[in-house]
């Protein structure tokens, strides 16, 4: 039986290695190959630089209107997670409340919910054929459609949070004289901070990273790329440059990452708490 244990355990540390492993290096190689020269990349792809070497960084703003595609990407994901943090939580707040209750409230919430199992690509052709029609091909069009495919998770989640918090401090405030605009915005959004965050962390990294929904809206023109879009099509522009496509990935990796730094432990708060019934 220890034997047993010993081999199971052994398995299992080399299976955790494994993967480490294989997350770590592809990560190893992009930071590293960011800060060669095309000579040092030649001699050696997988040794460590001489030096940090800036001059791949310079090269991509410089030569491909990087910047343009960073503010595309930055505009996108900041009003999109915006609108989605500030009406999810009211919209997740007069269902939780009331779906007990009312019938049409509980219909809305499981038709919103019931989204989340439908594939995307059961809908991507009607999808793209609606949005031309409307003439939504645009970063305004990707910010309507990034905006409606969040409803579903961002209300899952705040509904089963707010159920979690307990409806004896909102009674007490309207006891007080308060409305319920007031109950919600000085009560309720306050203590539901750490699953606003949390919605905020995983649609931030969503947006910022996606590129499926840009390629089918915005690939028309190049002044509307996002940086996924941009990465895409950055390899055919700089076949043999791995040094400035390396260097590229690692620029659009920094602001996710900062804002991943800061907000993450908000995460498993948000998620752990809401899953637990007060």
């Amino acid at each position: 039986m220890r034997h047993n244990k010993k081999v199971t355990t052994v398995l299992v540390n080399l299976y955790a290695v494994a993967g480490v492993v294989l997350v770590l290096f592809p990560m190893y190689l992009t930071i590293v190959t960011a800060f060669k020269t095309p000579e040092e990349s030649a001699r050696n792809f997988f040794a460590l630089p001489s030096s940090l070497y800036l001059g791949n960084f310079a090269e991509v703003i410089k030569r491909s209107n990087y910047l343009m595609y960073v503010f595309n990407s930055f505009f996108i994901t900041v009003v999109s997670v915006a609108v989605i943090a500030i009406f999810t939580p009211m919209v997740s707040y007069s269902i939780a409340r009331n779906m007990q209750h009312s019938k049409y409230y509980s219909f809305l919430y499981y038709y919103l919910v019931i989204g989340i199992f439908i594939p995307f690509q059961v809908i991507m052709v009607p999808l793209v054929k609606q949005v031309t029609t409307l003439g939504l091909l645009s970063k305004y069009g990707l910010i309507i459609l990034y905006i409606s495919f969040s409803l579903m998770q961002a209300v899952f989640l705040f509904v089963g949070y707010i159920k979690s918090v307990p409806i004896d401090v909102e009674e007490s405030a309207f006891i007080d004289g308060c409305n319920v605009w007031q109950v919600f915005i000085k009560i309720v959004y306050p203590l539901i901070k750490p699953m606003t965050a949390t919605v905020i962390i995983v649609n931030s990294l969503w947006i910022w990273n996606d590129f499926l929904l840009p390629l089918l809206i915005l690939n028309k023109t190049k002044n509307n790329w996002t940086l996924p879009l941009f990465q895409f099509n950055f390899k055919s522009q700089y076949t043999f440059d791995y040094n400035l496509a390396f260097a590229s990935f690692l620029l659009a990796m920094l602001p996710i990452v900062i804002l991943y730094a800061f907000l993450q432990k908000y995460i498993v708060d948000g998620l752990t708490s809401g899953a637990v019934k007060a």
